[in-house]
């Protein structure tokens, strides 16, 4: 246990234990990876023992899930003023490439999110309670839901099915294209002899533009 260490009881202190767990891991990502980040690393910079952050969080992969669904819901409230008001279609898929871009610029400005959510169902869904994994999937299952909305309004000719269809191929499509645009240093050199590496902005904006004109194409 850690020197001077006393255990949170009431609720407002279970609370308060908790956001400085979630602070730390914020931290901690903005310097690596998640993937090279231990339980131990997270409780000496919290300044907890592994055992006590283990108190308020089923798990290493608790916390970082955690933190993905915060930074999920801010993206969502920043999107939705990004987005705009709804618009008359335009001339072929032009609408549909400026409602694409614009969710790809955005999820390109959040390094943090865009990295969580390609390590989310490989490596931090792993390690869950099924108590956790059930309120962690209902909630992003809503966040899904609400992208979904986002995009119907301004696409109205997307059936309430392609709209969740979209807002899942969001997240598909970042979890391939976030770790294939950030290879290693061997791998980004190889690369580089062969052509490259495209942007994770350009590579998210066709893809998702593709995605995005296909659904709507099928309901015409």
């Amino acid at each position: 246990m850690s020197a001077g260490f006393q255990r949170a009881r009431r609720p407002e202190q279970i609370e308060a234990r908790r956001t400085a767990i979630l602070a730390a891991a914020r931290e901690l990502l903005a310097e690596r990876p998640v993937a090279d980040i231990s339980l131990r690393e997270l409780a000496c910079r919290v300044g907890l023992a592994k055992s006590n952050v283990l108190r308020y969080f089923d798990s290493r992969e608790a916390v970082f899930l955690e933190v993905l669904d915060t930074a999920w819901t801010a993206w969502l409230d920043e999107l939705d003023g990004a987005l705009g008001d709804p618009a008359p279609p335009d001339p072929g898929y032009a609408r549909e490439e400026r409602v694409a871009g614009t969710i790809a610029a955005t999820l390109a400005e959040r390094r943090l999110l865009c990295e969580l959510v390609s390590a989310m169902a490989p490596v931090l869904e792993r390690n869950i309670s099924p108590e956790f994994a059930r309120g962690f999937k209902g909630r992003a299952a809503a966040n899904t839901e609400r992208l979904g909305a986002l995009v119907r309004t301004r696409v109205p000719e997307l059936s309430a099915e392609g709209a969740r269809q979209f807002a899942l191929g969001v997240v598909i499509v970042v979890s391939g294209a976030w770790p294939y645009a950030n290879p290693t240093d061997a791998v980004a050199a190889a690369a580089a002899e062969v052509g490259g590496v495209p942007t994770f902005a350009d590579g998210l904006a066709e893809g998702l533009t593709n995605l995005l004109a296909g659904l709507v194409a099928r309901r015409r």
